[in-house]
């Protein structure tokens, strides 16, 4: 079956198809608005999620190298920021396998999680290790990453107190 839409409507029926596939991509996009960044959504303070996320790190033994306060450096900078805070954690043995697999993921490494304030509460943010492994091209690589990610949903769930 042909479409015959005449002449004078064929402007019209053009731009209507248009704006529905672009509808149709930005609810696509809508979903997943940053592609490889997980998050979880507290409603604790961005103090009361950051002391969580030590505690789970450190009864999982993990390495805590630094807590970066990014509102301080706002305030030193004569400027403001929501409370925004990068915790840089992670686990050597799991790391170094990463690197020697291609040293380009010491970019991403050590592991870091977000926590900062949104307008819904505390959202804590951090890369997932599937998305590091195509971001370089670690797909030849024995790693477990689902457990990487596994580990790191469970730190963020526990962080954000569900």
């Amino acid at each position: 079956m042909t479409l015959r839409i005449p002449a004078g409507r064929r402007t019209a029926f053009g731009v209507l198809l248009l704006v529905l596939t672009l509808g149709v991509a930005q609810s696509a996009t809508a979903e997943d608005p940053f592609p490889g960044i997980k998050h979880v959504t507290s409603q604790e303070s961005v103090n009361e999620v950051e002391a969580k996320l030590r505690k789970a790190l450190e009864s999982r033994d993990l390495t805590l190298f630094t807590v970066i306060d990014h509102t301080q450096g706002a305030v030193d900078a004569g400027q403001e920021l929501p409370p925004t805070l990068t915790v840089i954690f992670g686990n050597p043995k799991v790391g170094t396998a990463l690197m020697q697999c291609q040293g380009s993921v010491a970019l991403d490494l050590p592991q870091k999680m977000v926590v900062r304030k949104v307008n819904d509460g505390t959202r804590i943010e951090w890369n997932s290790p599937t998305y590091l492994a195509e971001r370089h091209g670690l797909r030849d690589c024995d790693l477990p990453l689902d457990e990487m990610a596994g580990l790191l949903g469970e730190l963020a769930r526990e962080a954000a107190g569900k």
